[in-house]
């Protein structure tokens, strides 16, 4: 026990002499120990320099793209989408290889890069953030960078801090985003939104330390990477293995593809569509967020109380709601009314990650994990790109100023006219049919857990290769029952 309890600081202290100078060359460098402060303040100022232009965005895109606008928005956040899918276990791969502040580097550096252009050249500026979704993968590497920091038992709390300060950066950058673009012009605010993007990357160079150690890389940046460790779709493919895992990532797909839709396009839709002023979409936002963090605090006692499955139906169920009151509403209170459900509604993806561990044999945990969180990222792509085409196809462009006159374009408006009338939102309604297909899937899972995974041994051994793994937004981090680092890193 005392050697070990020595052995473990020595070690410590060679993989930091090492992490720092290797061959007199400086390799790494920061402030302090490797810790999640430093995670969560790369995540923080990325997100508040993007929060800012949360209203700028909305009124430059409708300039843009006068007569489609809501489905070029689906497109380039549907690009943007399956890019990030398609990208993100690479770079997590390659992330175990080069180590995490290079990539929190090139991920910050690129997912920000097309914020200088909104004030150059608008179309240069959609063209940019669809690109850039190849990098758009920071929270991958921060999860990674939080998993090598961290013990077993604070892992979970450590990624708790990093989703709440997301979240809280959200929050306060709309409002005042907006309240800057009121008070000053849109320059400004593209301009201090550049700034803190300059500051995160200028923070990470020089205050962020390697938090992976030396020792455990492979001897040369030219270790090989297996297409497993790169193949976004590897996880998918899995899904059939088992009825149960089948069904609950059928009740993903069912229930997120909506909601990635929704909230790809729900900030244009209230402003363009409902008449929000930029005032107005900030409070919704931040209320909004304030009462889904409440959500996800109590959604442990309600899972006690009721269960993983009846939880997760009741959040379908609020989820159907809220869809149903942005599709049929047509008044500011009914935007409202489902934006206080959209935040009950948060707990159901959590609920479903929940029921998903519970009923898994704990030799399969990451397997089933990066099943359901596959599902997720690829619903992430099509999702937007749904809602677009949807808009599109109903004509709900805004393009009604830009229409000329004439007898032919009167009766086209007429047939609008009542179409906005019965449904102003057709997306959100085509979602609420979703998630009813999704409730009704999630009814016939089975409460019990799951004794049919008796697989072949060569299937069951090569299940187990992934049992140390947890997916993260595509990118595979240790896992809650897994080592801090496994014993053979070095051989990825």
């Amino acid at each position: 026990m005392t050697k070990k309890s020595l052995r473990k600081p020595i070690m410590v202290l060679r993989s930091r002499k090492t992490a720092i100078i290797k061959d007199g060359v400086i390799t790494s460098s920061g402030i302090g120990e490797p810790s999640v402060y430093h995670a969560l303040v790369v995540i923080f100022l990325e997100f508040f320099a993007w929060g800012l232009l949360t209203m700028p965005v909305i009124n430059v895109l409708n300039q843009t793209f006068p007569d489609h606008t809501f489905l070029m928005n689906g497109l380039v956040m549907g690009i943007k989408g399956i890019l990030s899918f398609l990208s993100a276990p690479l770079i997590g791969a390659l992330s175990d290889v080069w180590g995490r502040k290079f990539f929190l580097l090139i991920t910050v550096f690129f997912t920000c890069a097309p914020i200088p252009l909104m004030s150059i050249n608008s179309w240069w500026f959609f063209a940019m953030i669809s690109i850039s979704g190849v990098f758009a993968v920071t929270f991958s590497v921060v999860f990674a960078y939080v998993a090598d920091v961290t013990t077993v038992e604070d892992r979970s709390r450590a990624y708790g801090l990093v989703s709440a300060t997301f979240a809280a950066s959200l929050v306060i950058s709309p409002a005042l985003g907006a309240y800057l673009n009121d008070k000053y012009s849109e320059p400004l605010i593209v301009a201090l939104a550049t700034a803190i993007a300059v500051l995160d990357v200028f923070f990470i160079l020089v205050a962020v330390p390697e938090s992976l150690p030396e020792k455990v890389r492979p001897s040369s940046w030219g270790a090989p990477i297996s297409w497993e460790q790169a193949d976004p779709f590897a996880a998918l493919r899995k899904v059939g293995l088992d009825q149960t895992i089948l069904m609950q990532c059928v009740t993903v797909l069912l229930s997120y593809l909506p909601e990635a839709g929704q909230y790809s396009c729900i900030f244009v839709y209230l402003k363009l569509k409902m008449h929000f002023s930029s005032i107005d979409v900030s409070i919704f936002i931040a209320v909004v967020g304030i009462l889904s963090i409440l959500a996800q605090v109590i959604l442990g006692d309600l899972m006690k109380a009721l269960g993983a499955k009846r939880t997760i139906i009741i959040g379908l169920l609020f989820e159907m709601l809220q869809l149903l009151w942005y599709g049929f509403g047509s008044q500011t209170w009914m935007m409202w009314a489902a934006g206080i459900l959209a935040s009950l509604a948060s707990i159901t993806y959590p609920a479903i990650s929940a029921f998903v561990s519970i009923h898994s044999n704990p030799d399969q945990q990451g397997v089933v994990q990066g099943m359901v969180t596959g599902m997720r990222g690829l619903c992430n792509g099509l999702g937007p790109a749904m809602f677009g085409v949807i808009f599109y196809v109903f004509h709900v462009d805004l393009n009604d100023e830009h229409a000329g006159g004439g007898a032919a374009a009167g009766v086209h408006h007429h047939i609008e006219d009542e179409y906005s009338q019965l449904m102003p939102g057709p997306p959100f309604v085509f979602g609420a049919l979703m998630v009813i297909c999704a409730i009704a899937v999630a009814a016939f899972i089975p409460e019990a857990p799951s004794d049919n995974i008796r697989r072949p041994s060569g299937e069951r051994k090569r299940l187990s290769l992934d049992v140390d793994y947890e997916y993260e937004r595509g990118r595979k981090v240790a896992g809650p029952l897994s080592p801090l680092m496994h014993q053979d890193s070095a051989q990825l």
